[in-house]
């Protein structure tokens, strides 16, 4: 599937194939579709997707680590104990999948849409996370300390217990509920959040 991405033009669809255990390192793939496919334990290190879309895929202990993806979308997908140190998403949708394992740093994402994201038990820190769409995320119980998410859109999003510590939220979008179930201890926020971090715990400012 090794293709130029300067070529192929027209998206051709794979329904229901099984890649596991297959190699495709350090490939080139451009305008294909991927439905309901099994990527489980495939080597899929230093791969290159563009405007490539996955429906449905399972990534379970696939080995992501170093691959480049711009343009294309992870849609409802399962990356439980996926390698993905080092990867880089750029303009990507990851639209209701779900991640688990604690082999994610370095990930790169930049403007990329985490709307309806499992995130759960993650381990982000230090994670540049910053003006990335959330909404709706579950990162209960994650590790986000260090991180960077400013300007990020974390309505709806659930953060029980999920570690924000040092975490930098100026200019992040956060329901009251959130700012009560998440351990905020030194994170910088600004003062909206700061007004509405007290009114989410009963204070009155002035």
């Amino acid at each position: 599937m090794n293709e130029d991405v300067d070529e192929q033009p027209q998206v051709r669809t794979v329904r229901g194939e099984s890649y596991r255990d297959a190699v495709f390192t350090g490939e080139h793939w451009a305008h294909w579709q991927f439905e309901q496919c099994d990527f489980t334990d495939a080597d899929l290190r230093g791969l290159h997707t563009n405007q490539v879309i996955f429906q449905d895929c399972d990534f379970t202990k696939a080995d992501l680590g170093e691959s480049r993806h711009r343009a294309s979308a992870f849609r409802s997908c399962t990356f439980d104990y996926a390698v993905l140190g080092n990867s880089h998403f750029e303009g990507c949708s990851l639209l209701g999948s779900t991640f688990t394992g604690r082999r994610m740093r370095p990930w790169t994402v930049r403007d990329c849409d985490l709307t309806l994201v499992s995130l759960s038990r993650c381990e982000l820190r230090k994670a540049d996370l910053s003006s990335l769409r959330l909404r709706e995320a579950n990162l209960v119980e994650a590790d986000l300390r260090e991180a960077d998410l400013r300007q990020t859109d974390l309505t709806g999003a659930r953060l029980t217990a999920t570690r924000l510590d040092d975490a930098d939220l100026r200019g992040a979008r956060l329901d009251a509920t959130a700012l009560r179930q998440a351990v905020l201890t030194g994170a910088r926020i600004d003062i909206d959040m700061a007004v509405s971090f007290a009114a989410a715990h009963g204070l009155r400012v002035g």
